[in-house]
């Protein structure tokens, strides 16, 4: 197997890894604008340089919780267009070698070890699809995920 380029992702106490395929960019603590009838894990929207882009609860898509509060944002690229997630720290590369053992998450493939602590490899290409976005078996009545 080959090894993985990705920037990992904080959310709450836990690290997540994405491909840098599929990022864009990251944002510090971006402006966000409330939107009343979207889903809960919908935390907002911000403006990207005249793009508009919905900031997504990542602990929520991956249903570990919520995130308390959003340092970042990481920008993904998707087929629908910009999607942020929302993370609880600084988003650093890292490369992911060989896998240490399976997740249980949905949207993740994999656990990798980076340095003392293990890391899920976020599959964006489950992880964001609409049905997921909007599906109801989504839990966001679960315990918040804070920063740090």
């Amino acid at each position: 197997m080959t090894a993985v380029q990705a920037l990992v992702l904080p959310v709450g106490s836990d690290l997540y890894a994405l491909p840098v395929d599929w990022v864009r960019e990251v944002v510090a603590t971006p402006a966000l604008t409330p939107l009343v009838t979207a889903p809960a894990l919908v935390l907002g929207l911000f403006n990207l340089r005249g793009q508009i882009v919905p900031l997504l609860d990542t602990a929520a898509l991956l249903g570990i919780g919520v995130v308390q509060a959003a340092m970042f944002a990481v920008v993904v690229n998707c087929p629908q267009g910009p999607i942020g997630l929302a993370v609880t720290g600084f988003p650093q590369r890292g490369v992911l070698d060989t896998p240490v053992g399976p997740s249980e998450l949905p949207g993740t493939s994999g656990l990798y070890r980076l340095d003392q602590r293990v890391a899920a490899l976020l599959d964006p290409a489950v992880l964001l699809t609409a049905g997921r976005i909007m599906g109801p078996e989504l839990r966001t009545d679960s315990p918040a995920v804070g920063a740090g």
